[in-house]
């Protein structure tokens, strides 16, 4: 039988190495994946957050802009008319940009 004096490490030692080797390789292919994906996801939900206050704002500025720099065209019975061309305008974008997010998986699968 082997000693600790011949070189050869004892079973309680052998059984402690063995758990910090688990436990590094756990954290090493869990913890740090999801701290990599947690950031990712939370830049994507800031930048999300921060462009949908942009489009609002320009939105509202757009229809401040078509209310007040149009005269007397858009007023009476075509005071709705710059709500309706916001709108519009809103759909327009809203559809480009679903437009571009499928166009996108598209591309990728014709690579493959």
């Amino acid at each position: 039988m082997a000693t600790a004096t011949s070189g050869q490490k004892s079973l309680p030692t052998l059984v402690q190495e063995l758990r910090e080797l688990v436990v590094a390789y756990a954290r090493q292919e869990t913890v740090e994946p999801l701290k990599g994906l947690v950031r990712f996801v939370l830049f994507g939900v800031l930048g999300s957050f921060m462009i949908g206050i942009a489009l609002l704002l320009f939105v509202v500025a757009g229809l401040r802009a078509l209310e007040t720099q149009t005269g007397e065209h858009l007023t009476g019975k075509w005071s709705w008319a710059p709500y309706g061309i916001v709108t519009g305008g809103c759909f327009v974008v809203a559809g480009l940009a679903v437009a571009a997010a499928t166009r996108g998986g598209k591309k990728k699968e014709k690579r493959s």
